[in-house]
């Protein structure tokens, strides 16, 4: 997995690429660690995520409780068919905001 994250005034973007899987949730959570203390939105840009399994609902679910409890924004964008329907599955498409 490729995580890029850009940052516009109170907006981060992060790109993820590939699988957010087992092995890769870590990175993501660490990664994106330093932002949830900040006054930003963000945004998950999940265009070319291929895969989310169980361990990367978890991050996702953990990120947008942290930044809710703060009155913070939280979005994804851009999930392709397969990513889709497992945010479908398991209800997450009724909690998170999706574009």
């Amino acid at each position: 997995m490729d995580i890029t994250i850009t940052q516009n005034d109170n907006l981060v973007t992060v790109n993820i690429e590939g699988r957010l899987d087992t092995v890769t949730a870590p990175e993501l959570e660490n990664g994106l660690a330093s932002y949830l203390d900040g006054s930003t939105d963000l945004t998950l840009d999940c265009g070319k995520m291929e895969y989310v399994s169980s361990a990367g609902l978890r991050v996702i679910l953990t990120l947008h409780k942290a930044l809710a409890s703060k009155g913070r924004k939280f979005s994804l964008k851009d999930l392709n068919k397969d990513v889709r329907n497992v945010f479908d599955m398991t209800g997450f498409s009724r909690i998170l905001t999706i574009e």
